[in-house]
């Protein structure tokens, strides 16, 4: 506990202070180190006998052992194990899991249910004769992810998020929390607390006089609590949508908001840095009537919200569609906004518009590359396995492959695995709002050397379920699945969430350079020197493009990259490090002045 004197400190007090809010040495401050081991301590004899994660749900009488459901319906999807009877040890839907069992849909739902009301397709039909099915099931998949896209910043939100970056910018907080110390980590961890509020505080002060009087005046921590928990949500709401920026800082932030919300650290705090992304279906809870859900029942929300791609279109076209995007939007607006005080106004509306065609733009984005991918694997591959020079055969040991695949098997796993991203990229705003739960659920983690630094080991319940689920139906369209159906979460490989996100969040980054290459390579040559140049050194210009394909499709996807054998090989997220380890290598290569001339510059996202 706290003396009552340094309790009621005012944040100005505090900004006054010569001597500053970190200061180690205080003795009116006395905490207790708590053991963060003995809490959530869970015996392993309570856990799924395949993950050691998740918690039993089912015991299987065949195999006489406790399985969670997603591992029991992975083990159980086939073979002699696919006809074992099960005795449920907690209230479980029993139908459900078997039907799951010969279908293999997303088993998340009963975690990520939408409890919308659905849509009339006969309704929809008879609004608009030319709605086709396609459309129908557009609809019905913005409806269900208004659950999850983040709402998009208002101009004061962005001036909030300019404070939050510069603050993070200078904070030291996992300098000084993450560390081997003899000294009590609660304390570091509240002295930090502290002394960041105190930096957000005075900036607001310093950019705004006004109103940062009002903020700090005569006011101590608590009193500001709601203010800091919108600070740290603007933050990680703009991360979702642009995971290019803060890439610096955004590990910092979620590091901190975790630490706030350990109960001993709250405990002191009185109040912790939380506060749930702020989606479109929360903002339509708390500002919105029940009439204002009917928009996203109006077939003119595709055209309003429709993602324009510049590519193979004139100018002049371009034009057009925006015109018709714009038009749309305000039709919608003029139809749907609040009559009386009651509902949404105007903006509200704009903004909610924009931020579904902000995601239809992001997940387009990510999941053309892997498309396009794919349909080069199978435009130049499907037949080379007799071209020595063009086989995508792998042999363990030979140019780093950790894996030994011939033909046909390589280009099975390489398509499963870009099969895979594509699920993946087609759900990562679900991805990102699940694990936002995870990181933020309050629970303890452990620090450990994990091969990659000192970092925060946290287990990932919900992350790992809803990965197994795209697995699953990913794998439902395979007759044979190639490599170990792994998923790697909260352990030394992928010790939390956050490094699950950033893992994947890198694989447009990777696949847009590649794409583009290939694609620029028959413009580029035109230059009769240039398409000389391509001739001589690697034949023709579609042999050209199969070199730089081949190339990655063996090595991009060999198992290669870990810093040991046990995280190397075939396990699902085996895909993405070894593409990391092509990245790194790339200047290498014969063909990378081809990049160069192509426009590359790095594969951080930055240039295209």
């Amino acid at each position: 506990m706290m003396k009552s004197e340094e309790k009621h400190s005012t944040l100005s007090d505090l900004l006054d202070s010569n001597e500053g809010v970190g200061n180690e040495n205080e003795e009116n401050i006395i905490i207790d180190e708590v053991d963060e081991n003995l809490n959530n301590k869970i015996d392993p004899k309570d856990l799924c006998i395949d993950c050691l994660r998740m918690p039993k749900e089912l015991y299987c009488k065949g195999c006489q052992e406790n399985f969670c459901r997603v591992c029991y319906q992975f083990a159980h999807r086939g073979g002699k194990r696919k006809d074992h009877q099960f005795e449920a040890l907690v209230n479980l839907d029993v139908e459900d899991i078997k039907n799951k069992n010969d279908d293999n849909d997303d088993d998340d739902d009963d975690d990520n249910s939408d409890k919308e009301e659905d849509i009339d397709e006969e309704d929809l039909k008879s609004k608009d004769s030319s709605l086709s099915d396609e459309h129908i099931a557009i609809l019905k998949k913005i409806k269900k992810n208004i659950k999850f896209i983040p709402i998009r910043l208002n101009y004061d939100e962005r001036q909030l998020l300019k404070l939050l970056e510069a603050a993070l910018s200078v904070s030291e907080y996992t300098d000084k929390v993450d560390i081997i110390s003899y000294t009590s980590k609660t304390k570091r961890i509240i002295t930090q607390l502290k002394e960041m509020c105190s930096i957000l505080a005075g900036l607001v002060v310093s950019s705004n006089m006004k109103v940062g009087q009002k903020l700090i005046e005569n006011k101590n921590f608590v009193d500001n609590a709601d203010w800091y928990k919108s600070v740290f949500e603007i933050g990680r709401r703009y991360k979702v949508m642009n995971p290019e920026r803060m890439r610096d800082t955004y590990g910092k932030l979620c590091y901190i908001i975790m630490d706030s919300r350990l109960s001993h650290v709250k405990e002191h705090m009185e109040f912790d840095l939380y506060k749930p992304i702020l989606t479109i279906e929360r903002f339509l809870s708390e500002n919105a009537v029940k009439e204002n859900y009917q928009i996203f029942n109006d077939p003119l929300i595709l055209s309003a919200t429709a993602d324009i791609r510049p590519d193979g279109k004139s100018r002049n076209l371009i034009n057009k569609l925006i015109k018709q995007k714009e038009k749309a939007i305000e039709i919608l607006v003029k139809k749907y906004c609040c009559i009386n005080k009651e509902g949404l106004n105007k903006e509200q509306i704009r903004m909610i518009l924009y931020s579904i065609g902000d995601f239809n733009s992001y997940t387009n984005k990510n999941r053309i590359p892997v498309i396009n991918m794919l349909n080069k694997l199978d435009k130049f591959f499907t037949n080379s396995k007799d071209d020595v020079k063009f086989s995508l055969g792998i042999r363990y040991g030979y140019n780093g492959a950790r894996l030994t695949h011939n033909h046909e098997k390589q280009y099975l796993y390489v398509k499963q695995a870009l099969g895979l991203w594509n699920y993946v990229m087609r759900d990562l705003i679900e991805l990102w709002y699940i694990a936002d739960d995870d990181l933020f659920d309050g629970s303890n983690y452990r620090m450990a050397d994990t091969g990659q630094g000192f970092q925060r080991i946290k287990s990932c319940p919900k992350l790992y379920k809803k990965m197994y689920s795209i697995l699953s139906e990913c794998q439902s369209k395979f007759d044979y699945w190639v490599g170990i159906p792994v998923i790697h979460l909260g352990d030394d490989a992928v010790p939390n969430a956050l490094f699950f996100l950033d893992k994947y969040i890198q694989i447009p980054t990777i696949l847009i350079p590649i794409d583009k290459c290939i694609e620029l390579i028959p413009n580029l040559a035109k230059d009769e020197y240039i398409k000389e140049m391509f001739e001589k050194q690697f034949g023709s210009i579609e042999e050209l493009q199969k070199v730089i394909l081949c190339d990655y499709f063996k090595h991009g996807f060999d198992g290669s990259g870990a810093d040991n054998y046990y995280f190397a090989g075939s396990c699902v997220d085996a895909s993405s490090t070894s593409s990391c380890e092509f990245c790194n290598n790339i200047s290498k290569k014969d063909y990378y002045k081809v990049f160069l001339l192509s426009g590359f510059t790095n594969f951080n996202g930055e240039g295209y």
